[in-house]
């Protein structure tokens, strides 16, 4: 996030919220401030002396800490405490210790962690209950997600995924339509609402699918709005435009998906997709899901997918955009794996689109939609001689992990055959970790590789992509999900 807007995110949010007791706020911020910075001095740097405390990056701002420093060039800073403190360090943001774990050796504690020690739900429940509803995801004890989650693994199989590929080719074709034969277009703009739409037909159903239009699209973006760094800093009952937009788009859609559910339920009809999976789930004790269960984990389920494969797609086209040769060169893999006429594609096809593939995790492992896992310390965790005390947010970047020196040569450069070694990362475990890792891999990401291989390949199929005037997008620190500044690019048909 650029430097003035993180400096003002919090006190403007907050103005907003409590503008008639201007005074009395300022006060007592400055209280809590000092306070919150006295308290984190004494905690860091007085351990006891049996415990050594990661090392500690100081800062002069009370409260907002590195705040600035860290919102401004997030890779930067991180890259920076890397060399000085090594695997891990700690700092203060906006009243908050995060202790970050550099390195596959220190990510370790992470990926190996049960979630009474490491907890995701202390961290991320105060966004994703907003968006997705109470009583799934983070909103429930982890006992009772991990058994959500097998629900929803249970649609993610290969026999579905077989069937997506031609759904999403479809959606692909006509939306792409639109573009013409040649022309400009904002790139991240137009992809989220294609993956809305493939992610949709292949996870919702046809009942909510036939109910997607403009106005439903409007819904997912009002409420996609609520992965914000205020809903992060803020919360939820302040009555900022955003979070007003985001419980309304939340309400209107849950309705929507209640009237599909009722629909699916009463016409005794039976259909092999992700909406009956749940419909027919039963927990462990027997109980079946509600109607308010079922629409929340289909708004999980879309929304949770929606950054991976919008952004990773962007970024990869731009990436083919600027190297023509590697373009023309998936273009010809296409023909050669396919067939020359390009025939429908076909699953078993994706995995041996080999280049297309290194492309892909190439573009994840420069441009991870997720730039910071986080989990709170619920008991003190002991990593390369440290000890990281309870109240941390314990983070993990796959964007600084995935680019460390001291792991990945050419670390800066687009080169996806450096993926023909087995050893791309040299063989160290969680130096990779774009979907996660261990008991923390996301359990999307077979159906997210399935949506992007088959987007991509429909898109490099009909069209040449170029920069707009030579541009490459910088990365846009201001949102939670790093995605492309200014993502327009330029097209044309390609000749038969």
């Amino acid at each position: 996030m650029a430097a003035a807007s993180y400096q003002t995110l919090f006190a403007d949010a907050v103005g907003k919220a409590v503008s008639d007791h201007l005074t009395s706020v300022l006060l007592a911020a400055s209280l809590v401030t000092l306070a919150l910075g006295y308290l984190s001095k004494v905690l860091l740097q007085q351990a006891p002396p049996d415990l050594k405390y990661p090392p500690y990056i100081p800062s002069r701002i009370p409260f907002l800490g590195q705040a600035v420093a860290f919102g401004k060039s997030p890779i930067e800073f991180l890259e920076k405490a890397y060399e000085k403190y090594g695997p891990v360090v700690s700092f203060t943001m906006v009243g908050k210790t995060f202790t970050f774990l550099l390195g596959s050796d220190a990510a370790a504690l992470m990926f190996n962690s049960k979630n009474e020690d490491l907890s995701a739900e202390d961290v991320y429940s105060k966004i994703t209950t907003p968006v997705f509803g109470k009583g799934v995801a983070y909103d429930v004890p982890n006992p009772i997600f991990l058994e959500q989650k097998k629900m929803l693994k249970t649609g993610l199989n290969i026999a579905q995924f077989k069937k997506h590929v031609a759904i999403i080719e479809k959606e692909t074709q006509e939306y792409i339509k639109r573009w013409g034969e040649s022309g400009e277009t904002n790139l991240f703009e137009a992809l989220s609402e294609l993956i809305i739409l493939t992610a949709s037909s292949c996870l919702h159903g046809k009942e909510i699918r036939s109910m997607l239009d403009e106005k439903v699209a409007q819904l997912y973006y009002d409420l996609d709005g609520g992965f914000s760094h205020e809903a992060w800093l803020l919360p939820s009952w302040v009555p900022l435009p955003s979070f007003r937009r985001r419980d309304r788009a939340h309400r209107e859609i849950k309705n929507m998906f209640f009237k599909a559910i009722e629909k699916r339920r009463t016409s005794n009809e039976r259909v092999d997709d992700f909406l009956q999976t749940l419909i027919d789930a039963t927990y462990k004790d027997g109980h079946s899901l509600s109607d308010d269960e079922i629409a929340g984990l289909l708004i999980g389920l879309l929304l949770a997918g929606q950054h991976t494969s919008s952004t990773t797609s962007s970024w990869m086209t731009f990436f083919l955009a600027r190297d023509k040769k590697l373009q023309e060169r998936c273009y010809a893999e296409q023909k050669a794996v396919c067939g020359d006429d390009l025939p429908p594609l076909e699953f078993d096809q994706l995995k041996d689109l080999s280049l297309l593939d290194r492309c892909v995790k190439e573009t994840l492992r420069l441009r991870p939609p997720i730039m910071t896992m986080m989990r709170m310390a619920r008991s003190p965790q002991r990593v390369a001689g440290y000890t990281i005390p309870v109240g941390h947010q314990v983070c993990v970047s796959p964007t600084v992990n995935q680019r460390l020196p001291d792991t990945w040569t050419e670390r800066d450069e687009f080169n996806p055959d450096r993926f023909l070694s087995d050893n791309a990362a040299s063989g160290e475990k969680f130096a990779y970790v774009p979907f996660g890792a261990g008991r923390h891999r996301c359990i999307g990401e077979n159906f997210a590789y399935v949506q992007l291989k088959t987007i991509l390949s429909t898109m490099t199929r009909k069209y040449e992509f170029d920069l707009v005037d030579g541009y490459f997008p910088s990365i846009n620190f201001t949102t939670m999900i790093h995605t492309p500044h200014n993502p327009v690019i330029r097209y044309r048909s390609r000749t038969p």
